[in-house]
């Protein structure tokens, strides 16, 4: 096989739709671009446009969603010889397409989630020839979807359910309305003889006796052409085992089976090791001399690379006496799932690189996490994506792309769907990685609880996408992974029997929280499975200074429209002010409300996470939503769009923890509940104070406590340390081993809190400054903003509770010349002590 890459010499013109009179001239006479790329990155690159993150130009570019382009290149090709196959291959078009060939139509495309093939051997010429890709606006193509089909119902008012394009193309409740359109996967043309690998499917396994057991599915395309139905043969091979077999003449699919010995099983992260082996299979042409040899082979037809890792998956979804599980379980072993949610990490997607997800996927491992799940609205990801969790032991739970709406049925939409979960199946099945497919986020849940079903009036909806069409796929191609309908989802129960979002049976998705109700009531419901719940805060001020800014180049404050442009959620000012203000108050100021905004959604999270890792294994898994975003915007985001960690991520990798420590209430009373997620035992001591504010000890005790590998231990406290005189000048203390909890019986509101409960100094080190901190009282979630500084600066830790007496050391890292008093006080160096508002004692909230 040979390959010609396209990515060069092509024209992009706008061929209708109202561009602006500036650029109206340069785009009818076209730019010069590569690909893979887009209208808003080709625009970009050129200097037409501004930057649609920043300040308002996401809503200055609401024009590109109703033009229509066309990509243009010379094509020069030699005459294929009598037995030789010419093929053009997009990888992916962005999204409704017409490919065309000296003038004549030679594919239409209306899914950017599927590759495509064109054979255009007979259509090689000996001249310079022209290559056409028309791509229409995919907005306007599914209004008309929606005119023809009858409307659905989706979350947002955009028919983005009528086509398939990234759902969140269309705007969402943290991401912007950027409506791309191009080529935004490589073009190529490839020459080949007889028959080529069409596709590779192994499915692994590991047999009782520790047997890795590789079975190799492969499909083989013939060429049709003289010579193409010749037998042919397969050889695979994988961690020193090798197998031949033999694909019969005109057939156009085999399977050989692979066995290794005793093979190194590939855990998750915090399990155990990722080994890793490389799956090689080859395709060759029988050797006509020795045609009935299954080891004599003719010429190379085709290679195919991957590496795979031997382990087993399984879903629990038994029913007991609380519910219905869903527990994961890999190599036998049921972990608790410590898992967040994924978006494209960039809304114009063709300019993520394998570096960009490394340091991403870094930040979930740093934070303890153990799995990520790649949610319905976006994109199936890059093999860099997967190959780099393999690479980490990040597990993948993998949506199929329905989110948040009715699909249609009807054709062409049902086709579209079911070759691009083929196609994706498929591909992404070597990953060891990849343990979950689900078939589509709250479209289930959406049809019971969100009106939908007066709206549809009858019309289709997509539940034969949940229950039959994708199970069908992956039960066909995929036999070794788990599926689940939805999520939320309830196993073994039709929708109308038990609610899709019961958190007493599978997944549960806990929103109201964040919409209507304090996050104090996360402790109300015990699920089985929470694959979402999340909490809002601003980006970084780094951040916001470079992209959200007001008609002076200052941050722009939270009224300011270009603020509201980048906070997408409905009523999300209010709700941020509404959710502080029983915990914090809500601050005048607004580098005050930036700080306790960003607190507060830390707080919100880890008292979730805490809650759901405290009640394992009755509750399997805690997926918060989200680890990342695609663009500057206060969202629910552990890291923002410029890469930035936000207190958050400070808050997740706490609770995440392998071992963490919590009080939390069981049968009336509070408890100490001790969380060990290792495989040894947890034996200590662990030490309990009674404290007032400033450090004076009220009540202690000693308790000695053993707590299994992967468990979570129960102690009774004594009830001197459980009463305190004077809630409001009091905290209980908890130490064992390196951790540390601190517990209040008051919200901060309602504390007697020092305004300025530190003592602090700064040291220079080799690669930035050491900055050490001492509480005179009690010191709540003391934490460094090293970004108002150094938009480059990192820092190791944050949101550090100290007691009175207590000290801990910060490690800034940055190469910029600063001075470092800075970091010593607001608005870098903060506490919860110096932002929270006190209410009136009787106006509290018990905490």
């Amino acid at each position: 096989m040979t390959l010609t890459d396209l990515r060069d010499g092509w024209t992009l013109t706008a061929t209708a739709g109202d561009v602006p009179d500036h650029l109206a001239e340069r785009l009818r006479t076209g730019l010069r671009v590569r690909v893979p790329g887009t209208s808003h990155t080709h625009l970009l690159d050129a200097g037409l446009i501004h930057d649609p993150y920043v300040d308002d130009h996401e809503q200055r570019l609401a024009w590109m969603k109703r033009v229509d382009w066309a990509y243009e290149r010379e094509l020069v090709l030699d005459l294929p010889a009598d037995d030789e196959r010419v093929d053009l291959v997009l990888d992916g078009v962005d999204t409704v397409g017409t490919v065309l060939l000296d003038g004549d139509v030679v594919l239409r495309t209306r899914d950017m989630h599927r590759s495509h093939r064109v054979d255009v051997r007979d259509r090689v010429r000996p001249t310079t020839q022209r290559l056409r890709v028309e791509i229409a606006s995919a907005l306007a193509y599914a209004e008309a979807e929606a005119e023809r089909l009858g409307p659905r119902p989706a979350a947002y008012t955009q028919p983005f359910n009528m086509v398939r394009k990234m759902a969140c193309s269309f705007g969402w409740d943290w991401g912007p309305d950027l409506q791309t359109a191009g080529l935004w996967r490589p073009v190529r043309v490839e020459r080949w003889r007889v028959a080529r690998l069409a596709g590779v499917r192994p499915l692994v396994t590991v047999e009782p006796d520790g047997t890795g057991v590789v079975e190799v599915h492969v499909d083989v395309e013939r060429s049709g052409l003289p010579g193409g139905d010749a037998a042919l043969v397969v050889r695979a091979s994988v961690a020193g085992a090798d197998v031949v077999g033999r694909v019969a003449a005109g057939a156009t699919s085999g399977v050989v089976r692979l066995e290794v010995p005793h093979a190194p099983l590939w855990w998750p992260v915090g399990h155990g090791g990722q080994p890793l082996h490389a799956l090689t299979v080859e395709l060759s042409a029988a050797d006509v001399a020795a045609p009935a040899e299954p080891r004599g082979t003719g010429p190379l037809l085709g290679t195919w690379t991957r590496r795979i890792g031997f382990r087993t998956v399984e879903l629990d979804t038994t029913a007991d006496d609380h519910g219905t599980a869903f527990t994961l379980r890999v190599n036998g072993r049921p972990l608790f799932v410590k898992g967040a949610n994924w978006i494209p990490d960039d809304h114009l997607l063709t300019r993520l690189t394998r570096e960009r997800v490394a340091r991403r996927l870094d930040q979930a491992v740093g934070a303890h996490l153990n799995l990520l799940r790649v949610w319905g609205g976006g994109v199936y990801e890059s093999e860099d994506f997967y190959e780099l969790c393999d690479e980490r032991g990040l597990l993948v739970w993998q949506d199929f792309l329905l989110a948040c709406a009715a699909y249609p049925e009807e054709q062409p939409l049902r086709d579209e769907i079911e070759a691009e979960a083929r196609e994706h199946v498929a591909r992404l099945m070597p990953h060891p990685s990849l343990v979950l497919w689900n078939g589509g986020n709250e479209n289930l849940w959406g049809h019971e609880d969100w009106g939908w079903k007066d709206e549809l009036d009858g019309r289709t909806w997509g539940h034969a996408y949940a229950t039959e069409v994708l199970a069908a796929v992956v039960a066909e191609l995929d036999p070794t992974r788990p599926y689940a309908a939805n999520s939320p989802f309830s196993p073994g129960f039709a929708p109308q029997d038990v609610h899709p979002n019961d958190p007493d049976h599978g997944t549960h998705h806990q929103w109201e929280v964040w919409n209507r109700v304090d996050y104090s009531v996360y402790r109300d419901e015990v699920p089985r499975f929470c694959s979402e719940f999340g909490f809002q805060g601003p980006p970084t001020w780094a951040t916001l200074r470079r992209a959200v800014r007001d008609e002076d180049g200052a941050v722009a404050g939270k009224e300011h429209p270009t603020f509201l442009l980048h906070q997408k959620a409905d009523d999300g000012n209010g709700k941020l002010d509404r959710g502080m203000a029983p915990h914090l108050g809500v601050p005048d100021g607004f580098a005050d409300w930036h700080w306790a905004g960003q607190l507060n959604q830390a707080r919100a999270v880890r008292f979730a996470v805490e809650h759901y890792r405290s009640w394992w294994p009755r509750t399997a898994g805690a997926i918060v939503w989200q680890l990342n975003d695609c663009w500057p915007v206060t969202s629910w985001a552990a890291v923002d769009g410029d890469e930035r960690p936000k207190p958050l991520w400070y808050a997740m990798r706490a609770a995440f923890a392998e071992r963490v420590v919590t009080v939390q209430p069981r049968d009336g009373r509070e408890a100490l509940l001790v969380v060990n997620d290792t495989p040894t035992l947890w034996k200590g001591v662990a030490r309990l104070e009674r404290q007032r504010l400033d450090g004076s000890v009220l009540a202690s005790a000693e308790l000695p406590l053993t707590v299994g590998a992967w468990s979570v231990g129960t102690f009774a406290l004594a009830e001197a340390l459980l009463t305190p005189v004077d809630p409001a000048r009091e905290a209980l203390v908890v130490t064992l081993d390196h951790a540390r909890h601190v517990h209040t019986w008051l919200e901060d509101v309602a504390l007697d809190l020092h305004p300025d409960p530190l003592t602090a100094g700064v040291t220079p080190t080799q690669d930035g400054y050491e900055v050490e901190v001492v509480a005179r009282s009690l010191a709540k979630d003391v934490t460094l903003l090293v970004d108002r500084l150094d938009p480059g600066a990192r820092v190791d830790d944050a949101l550090v509770t100290l007691p009175a007496g207590a000290r801990a050391r910060f490690r800034v890292r940055t190469s910029a010349s600063i001075d470092p008093q800075n970091l010593l006080r607001a608005p870098v160096l903060r506490t919860a002590n110096d932002v929270v508002v006190p209410a009136a004692r009787g106006a509290a909230v018990g905490g």
